[in-house]
């Protein structure tokens, strides 16, 4: 699929009658297949910009192109699955008017590492189990571009590790693109395929990263002075 594309997009909410500009004149090229992390503090329009792109909300100015025919996927904070339906039909629940191909949904349940879990209910799962389930959900649905609003943030340090190794591996084996949020900058150095620091509603600066995410160290010369760059460009004290 080809990618999309932000031309002076901006959002206005009307709060106690006065206009807040929540994103002001976006431009970004959102590339096929790859990971497009939106990184910054909270409040400064990640969720908003999603919402945009996914079609949840409208935009008040310019335009998003290559949207249209896209089918999209959403992974929430929170996991949002059924309470009474077993994983592997919380993950099948998002496919209507064709025919579940089982194999591919029981391959992506063992790669997300659930093979032991088809019929257990989300009360049975720990948190980052139910986060697995989320994202089998939106793999499953076999889109063309997964919304994923800061996933992980609710998970301890070592499960939101591993979520973040199991997410590169299903993406690796089951392209398409992501427009994922975090405001952990170690988050966005470990899973983006290009950075966009997000500051105030307006784009600060943006980073490509050529190098695999398997082969990437943080302890790195190239990602402590990059991770630097980025704290300088919140303004991070």
């Amino acid at each position: 699929m080809d990618g999309i594309k932000l031309v002076n997009v901006s959002k206005i909410y009307t709060v106690e009658k006065e206009s807040i500009k929540v994103l002001n004149e976006i431009n970004l090229n959102i590339p096929a297949n790859k990971i497009t992390v939106i990184l910054g503090r909270s409040g400064c329009g990640k969720t908003t910009l999603l919402r945009l792109v996914s079609g949840l909300e409208e935009f008040d100015q310019g335009e998003i192109l290559g949207y249209n025919s896209k089918k999209t996927a959403y992974v929430f904070q929170e996991d949002r699955l059924m309470p009474w339906l077993d994983v592997k039909s919380n993950v099948t629940f998002g496919i209507h008017n064709k025919k579940v191909d089982h194999s591919r949904v029981d391959e992506i349940i063992e790669t997300v590492g659930l093979k032991k879990f088809y019929s257990a209910y989300p009360s049975q799962l720990s948190g980052g189990m139910k986060q697995r389930v989320s994202i089998a959900r939106a793999f499953a649905y076999d889109p063309d571009l997964i919304m994923m609003d800061e996933p992980f943030s609710a998970l301890d340090y070592f499960t939101r590790e591993q979520m973040q190794k199991e997410l590169l591996k299903i993406h690796n084996r089951l392209k398409c693109s992501i427009l994922f949020v975090t405001h952990s900058i170690d988050e966005a150095l470990i899973l983006g395929d290009k950075i966009v620091v997000l500051e105030k509603g307006i784009i600060k600066s943006q980073y490509k990263i050529d190098e695999k995410s398997s082969t990437r160290d943080l302890l790195d010369d190239k990602f402590v002075n990059l991770k630097k760059q980025i704290i300088d460009d919140l303004k991070v004290i």
